[in-house]
């Protein structure tokens, strides 16, 4: 029976025969060693680190079992009592071939020498991995749950060192320092207030340096006279130039790529603000590009300076390392003993991981520690190169991936984005490469004090990923507070994808 059929109840019936179920079991098995085989063959060259290789070799057995539709087998094996494949992730031959033993058993079949009932250490074996590459990443921190914290920096932790303290001693265990905000200068003082804070209370933070990358964003913007927000319906300029006072009744606004109005088509969409502001190219002129606004607040938007610009269906060609990344590689290269990992932003290819790790090499000696390399899946160029990504990147250093929900939902539609969330957490964890939950995580309790319904249980969930992101805001250290609760509770009922079936007391 070919696994790509459309599963029905039926072909479900069809594979209840344990013989059958059996027989099914072998060819998946032997087609997905064989393409994983082949898979990894044109992997392994760029694999330098040895810890990477038995992760890549799951990596690509799992990326040959999900080219299969494995949901009539998965309603076959229940009725036995067998493992339905839904956490085969960090263990896909063990976990295959687990099964084919115990069914070999109950239909009294021996074993091939290929196949045999794999040792608990081997069945487990993935999840080690991903323990360790975790550990790579943000080190044996003094917290006792599995989840990271991370906290994005305000200016103010440059100056306020109680501040960084109180985040470290609430149970952040890494500080992200967005490279697109302040100075060295700040940066500096930030880092030192850490180290201070690791000294007094006796443990690990690490500091996350992320480069700001070619992030499109509003340089300025001029509304026309006696209006202040921008409805649907209204157009909107966006010029090639610096917007001119004119009695245009248009808005008109400039951005910080003046020539992405040079690929852009009509009928192409835009976003700004994260999606706060949708529109739709109307006309492309020497002056600029046409905008007409499809989605608005009913009592309008405020266009900003500092704004975020999304293009999700036009190829911008951007390269992903710019002067400014250059000139801060430069920073972290000099401060490479206190900077543990790298944000690289809007990676789309392998060949841009291999662009920062040749830009980092070119600047530490040899004997310096190489920090790792977080890339952050912004697009849907960089999902589609998810897997190419994680060996160009980990087949050399520390590696992890940040999901960034909020690029990410605009470029690929905020309807898919729980969708390819799944997806990416899924692939990573068949390469044991740790994840960054990120965006708007207990948004209103850190900026407002108090959390949305909604908020909190996406933070529940958060618990699915290595480590969870909160940005900054006034109320940020008592987030940090009731996020490590939270995260520590769930701990107790779900780890990954599979339910803790502990002790229930509420009834």
């Amino acid at each position: 029976m070919l696994l790509t059929e459309f599963p029905t109840e039926d072909s479900a019936l069809e594979l209840s025969d344990s013989q059958i179920l059996l027989a099914t079991l072998r060819e998946l098995r032997q087609s997905v060693y064989e393409e994983g085989q082949e898979i990894f063959s044109r992997w392994r060259s760029r694999i330098q680190r040895p810890a990477f290789i038995d992760s890549s070799l799951n990596l690509a057995y799992y990326l040959a079992l999900r080219r299969h539709d494995l949901r009539p087998l998965q309603a076959a094996l229940m009725p036995w009592g067998l493992s339905s494949l839904g956490r085969i992730e960090a263990r896909v031959l063990a976990n295959l071939d687990a099964v084919i033993a115990t069914l070999a058993a109950v239909c009294h079949e021996t074993l091939n020498a290929q196949i045999s009932q794999p040792p608990l250490e081997a069945f487990f074996e993935g999840d080690r991995l991903l323990k360790i590459h975790t550990q790579e990443l943000f080190g044996n921190t003094s917290q006792q749950r599995r989840v990271k914290i991370m906290v994005t920096l305000p200016t103010e932790a440059a100056t306020n060192y109680e501040l960084v303290k109180n985040l470290v001693q609430q149970g952040t265990d890494c500080v992200r320092i967005n490279c697109a905000h302040d100075t060295p200068t700040e940066w500096s003082a930030m880092i030192t207030h850490v180290r201070l804070a690791e000294a007094e209370i006796k443990c690990t933070c690490k500091v996350f340096m992320d480069l700001s990358g070619p992030k499109i964003r509003i340089q300025s913007a001029i509304a026309p006279q006696a209006k202040q927000r921008i409805y649907p319906g209204e157009c909107l300029w966006l010029k090639r130039d610096l917007p001119t006072i004119t009695d245009s009744h248009c808005f008109q606004i400039n951005c910080t790529l003046p020539q992405v109005v040079d690929r852009l088509e009509v009928g192409a969409p835009v976003w700004i603000d994260d999606g706060h502001i949708g529109a739709i190219v109307e006309a492309i002129t020497p002056e600029g590009a046409l905008l007409r606004i499809t989605h608005a607040h009913p009592k309008g938007e405020k266009l900003r300076p500092d704004k975020g610009i999304n293009f999700p269906n036009t190829d911008l060609n951007l390269i992903p390392l710019t002067e400014k990344d250059k000139q801060d590689l430069d920073f972290i290269a000099a401060n490479a003993n206190d900077v543990d990992i790298i944000g690289y932003s809007f990676v789309q290819k392998p060949e841009d991981i291999a662009t920062l790790q040749q830009e980092l090499a070119m600047r530490l000696p040899n004997s310096t520690r190489i920090p790792a390399i977080v890339a952050k899946i912004e697009t849907p160029t960089a999902v589609i190169n998810l897997p190419e990504l994680i060996v160009q990147a980990a087949g050399k250093q520390a590696f992890g991936i940040m999901i960034a929900r909020g690029d990410l939902a605009v470029e690929i539609g905020y309807q898919r984005l729980a969708e390819i969330q799944e997806e990416i957490l899924w692939l990573c964890e068949a390469a044991h490469i740790p994840v960054i939950w990120a965006t708007q995580v207990l948004e209103n309790l850190v900026k407002n004090g108090l959390p949305s319904r909604a908020e909190m249980t996406d933070a529940a969930m958060s618990e699915r990923a290595e480590c969870v992101m909160l940005n900054k805001g006034p109320y940020i250290v008592e987030a940090v507070a009731i996020l490590d609760d939270v995260l520590t509770r769930m701990e107790a009922h779900q780890t990954k994808k599979t339910p803790q079936l502990r002790a229930l007391h509420s009834w």
